[in-house]
């Protein structure tokens, strides 16, 4: 019965480890490319290529001892949960992790670029993500759609940039990610004069 006992556990600890060594394992992402249509104001936009990189990892550490003589039990295997979009962050400028360094929903028509940094969490193999900027007034037009296929197995960020060399038509935009080919996020904006 100890035999027995120590077999199962050896056999788990195993099935634990490898388990966990090839938790690390990833794809390098290829951005996707997806056409863009004209900027408001006849205005031609050429969106550079979005970047995904790793959110830091938050570690937390706890020790618990067992009582003498037990057999440990082995490690329990975490389920892998889906990708998620957990938020989005519109900006005018990103630092080096691509994080948008201040938040505004509100952009001057002078402004030269518009991010979208994209928080997810969980882990996929290969997913899709799309950026959909839309201009709002009159008929609405699409200013540009983006998508980049992202492999993670973590939080991570995904930022979108859309830029006009011209100025900016005042008035109301949105723009809209999708996961997969299903909106699971959206945020409003504004152009608009001082």
């Amino acid at each position: 019965m100890t035999r027995f006992l120590r077999t199962t556990a050896l056999c788990s600890v195993t099935f634990a480890v490898l388990l966990l060594g090839a938790c690390g394992k990833s794809e390098p992402a290829a951005p996707a490319s997806a056409p863009t249509a004209p900027a408001p104001a006849a205005t031609a936009m050429a969106p550079p290529p979005p970047s995904t990189v790793a959110a830091p990892a938050s570690t937390s550490t706890s020790a618990s001892m067992a009582p003498a003589g037990s057999v440990p039990a082995p490690p329990a295997a975490q389920a892998v949960a889906p990708l998620t979009v957990a938020k989005i962050t519109l900006g005018s400028e990103v630092n080096a992790e691509h994080r948008v360094t201040r938040a505004t929903a509100r952009f001057a028509p002078n402004d030269k670029a518009i991010y979208a940094s994209v928080a997810t969490e969980g882990s996929s193999e290969g997913a899709t993500l799309n950026a959909k900027w839309s201009y709002l007034e009159g008929t609405g037009q699409l200013v540009s759609s983006i998508s980049q296929s992202i492999a993670t197995d973590g939080p991570a960020i995904t930022t979108f940039k859309v830029q006009n060399p011209d100025l900016w038509p005042v008035g109301k935009y949105k723009v809209e990610i999708s996961l997969d080919g299903k909106s699971v996020a959206k945020q409003d904006f504004e152009i608009s004069k001082s």
